[in-house]
Order: structure tokens, then C-alpha cells, then sequence
């Protein structure tokens, strides 16, 4: 039996914890779209590592992942660094707004409402999620600050993105951030290559539905961002606090497990001409060697309620 990525692996070992030893909520904040409660099983603690240079992916084969709109969520964070869901949707390349004002991503839950249900506008005439991920990304210069961080003193230990800026949340805000914290190390390989290692930490993940998506998002983030400063990227580290599965997603966490893994090495390429982290688009961004069509073929898509 083909034993898939090393995602594939992290991503069965963290479905069985969850089944055998999860902690069913009590008292849940989201809800289903029918306003049924959306409890979850979840588990505390745990980390996921994977070493980019001996080609060690997140990405799984248990299920089609939409890269593509991973990537351009990343960059509309960390490069463009906008809570204008407008601005999102012509990265992905949809943008309906100007013919009939409708929004064609899922961050239009968390948009910024008056008290009457109608989107609150910014400058621009478009809605937004508020104060919270590229927002506080731009307020606070943090992508710019740990660029220049890492070329005048590669060697400190306070290369630090953290999206958990408390008085941000004083404002309206559509979503306090999940992934909300980056450290990054630079190290010096006895290869005689400095690489640039960095570690991701979560304090919730909706395990099916996004816990391969956020992993994947953020190595591709430590890749343009040692493309930027000249580095190799290295090695990746996962940490979550809480990882859940949802109650109406039990059915398929079993038969995930089931599933069979497809075999391969899948890697990212980045276009050659590209080195400067705010010049790269969505396009210039690439999976290769990842048998897409063979895992919609023998691990179809399935389908997940969205507690909100």
C-alpha cells in the first residue's frame, strides 16, 4: 500500500487521536448555516514538522485540495495585506462586485455589517473583514519588519509575525485569526547553505477542512519569503493548541482514514523571475509533480458543513 506524502501520515494519525481520545464541546460559539449548533470533537497539543529540503510536503492525497485558492488567500494576507474582499476576489479571479455587488468568497461570512445586515463599506465602496489579518498585517508593518529583520541580523531570535494584536480587536473585526503566529530562525547548514527555517503556530484548526489548506499556505509563504532574502527554506513546524473535527464531519473523518494514499512528491516552483516577495502573483506560483486528477478520481472530493 502506497504510503502517500508525509502530510498524508500527519493527516491519519491526527484523525485517529481525535476519534479514540476527543473531548466532545459543550457549549459551542458557531453554528451551522440551519442554525443548529456546530459541536466539535477535539484534541489539545500537538505539532506537525516536515524538512523542505528533502522534499517533505503538508499536501494531501485523502482528498482534493484547492492550492489555488490557497494561494491567493496567502498572498492577499501576507503581500497584499487587505481585508477588502473585493481585493481577494480578483485574486482568484471572480470579481462580481462591480456588475452586482456580490461577493464570491468564504470570507463574506465574516464581513463587517451594520446593525441592519447591510455591509459596512470601506473608502473604496467595497465590505471587508475589519481590523484583523492583512489589516493588522498593514497596521503594524509586520511583513516588512521581519524582511528587513532578516537581512540586517539573520542570526536574532525576534523574527516574529504575530496577527494576535489585541487592540486591533477593539475595532470591528470579522474573525480573530487561527493561524496568528510565525517565527522564523535562520540556520546555517554544514551543506554550506543558509536556510530559513520557520514555525507556525495555530490556536484552532478545523482539521478536515483546513488543516492540510493552512499548512500548505504557509510553506508556500516561507518560500517566497527565503526566495526574497536569498535563502533555502528549510524546515516547517505545524504547532496547534486545539484540532477538531466537527459532528456533522464524523462520517467523513472515518472514511478518510479509510482511504487509501496515492504515492508522490509533490513541490513547489516559483517562477525563476521572480525574487522580490511583493512583485509575485498567484499565477507565478505552482504545484508540480502532485497527481491531482488520479486524487479526484480515487479519493473524491467530500462534502463539509461549515459551523460559523
Amino acid at each position: 500500500m502506497a504510503v502517500g506524502t508525509k502530510g498524508d501520515q500527519y493527516t491519519k494519525e491526527i484523525i485517529k487521536r481525535i476519534l479514540e481520545e476527543g473531548c466532545l464541546d459543550k457549549d459551542p460559539r458557531p453554528k451551522y448555516s440551519d442554525g443548529t449548533p456546530a459541536h466539535t470533537l477535539s484534541v489539545n497539543h500537538g505539532m506537525c514538522t516536515y524538512d523542505l529540503s528533502k522534499g517533505e510536503s503538508p499536501l494531501i492525497t485523502l482528498r482534493p485540495i484547492a492550492t489555488k485558492a490557497a494561494i491567493s488567500e496567502i498572498l492577499w494576507i501576507y503581500q497584499q495585506e487587505s481585508n477588502d474582499l473585493v481585493t481577494f476576489d480578483e485574486l482568484l479571479g471572480k470579481n462580481t462586485w462591480d456588475k452586482d455587488h456580490k461577493i464570491n468568497n468564504w470570507w463574506e461570512e465574516w464581513a463587517i455589517r451594520d446593525k441592519d445586515g447591510n455591509y459596512e463599506l470601506n473608502d473604496k465602496g467595497h465590505p471587508t473583514i475589519g481590523a484583523c489579518y492583512g489589516e493588522t498585517i498593514r497596521r503594524h508593518d509586520l511583513v516588512k519588519e521581519l524582511l528587513k529583520g532578516l537581512k540586517e541580523n539573520p542570526d536574532g531570535r525576534r523574527h516574529i509575525i504575530s496577527m494576535w494584536q489585541v487592540e486591533d480587536f477593539k475595532d470591528p473585526h470579522g474573525l480573530k485569526p487561527c493561524a496568528f503566529q510565525t517565527v522564523w530562525n535562520v540556520r546555517h547548514g554544514n551543506d554550506n547553505k543558509d536556510y530559513l527555517d520557520m514555525c507556525l503556530f495555530q490556536r484552532s484548526s478545523d482539521f478536515l477542512t483546513a488543516g492540510c489548506i493552512n499548512q500548505v499556505q504557509y510553506v508556500i509563504l516561507q518560500h517566497l519569503i527565503a526566495r526574497h532574502i536569498g535563502m533555502t527554506p528549510g524546515r516547517f513546524t505545524w504547532f496547534y493548541d486545539n484540532i477538531q473535527i466537527y459532528d456533522r464531519h464524523m462520517e467523513q473523518a472515518k472514511e478518510m482514514l479509510n482511504r487509501e494514499c496515492i504515492d508522490c512528491n509533490p513541490k513547489i516552483e516559483i517562477n525563476p523571475e521572480k525574487l522580490d516577495f511583493y512583485d509575485i502573483k498567484p499565477e507565478d506560483i505552482k504545484i508540480v509533480d502532485y497527481p491531482r486528477e488520479k486524487v479526484k478520481t480515487k479519493n473524491p472530493q467530500l462534502k463539509f458543513d461549515l459551523g460559523i
